[in-house]
């Protein structure tokens, strides 16, 4: 996107925000939310689900949204949550692979499994690995990993 048309894009945010913003306050109130779901995206939302909603996206803990969690809210909460998965699947991979290799092992899947409890032989492990090993090359990397983990 470029620099006019992400200006653009938050102009237009700040006009529906505003639009909404009754009380002319700057801040999105439950009820206020509610209408601009229902106006905006055709979504009746009940108060607690507004609730629930504000109390995700506000970011100083008032109770209501300002212009900043209405467009983080609207425009980069996908983003966001692609992000904190893509962080969340990393940290998970780093659990299983051994000495920072990059990768993981039917070795280092054997070891794993067998501190959740869940011991399986070697064999067995080559076996799970070569069901998502994309490359051939014997081990998983992080994006087969992260493949896996999608998939299931």
């Amino acid at each position: 996107m470029t620099p006019v048309s992400f200006a653009h894009g938050q102009d237009e945010f700040m006009r529906l925000f505003c639009s909404f913003d009754a009380d002319g306050d700057g801040k999105s109130s439950p009820a206020e939310l509610r209408q601009l779901m229902k106006v905006t995206v055709g979504e009746e939302l009940s108060s607690e689900e507004a609730e629930a909603v504000l109390l995700c996206a506000d970011s100083d803990a008032d109770g209501l949204l300002d212009l900043e969690d209405f467009m983080r809210l609207a425009g980069v909460a996908e983003h966001e949550e692609e992000r904190d998965v893509h962080i969340h699947l990393r940290q998970a991979f780093k659990q299983y692979e051994m000495d920072g290799e990059g990768c993981i092992t039917a070795k280092s899947l054997k070891r794993v499994l067998s501190r959740l409890g869940a011991s399986r032989p070697i064999d067995l492990c080559r076996v799970i690995i070569g069901l998502f090993d994309l490359d051939g090359d014997g081990v998983l990397s992080f994006d087969e990993f992260k493949a896996m983990m999608m998939r299931s």
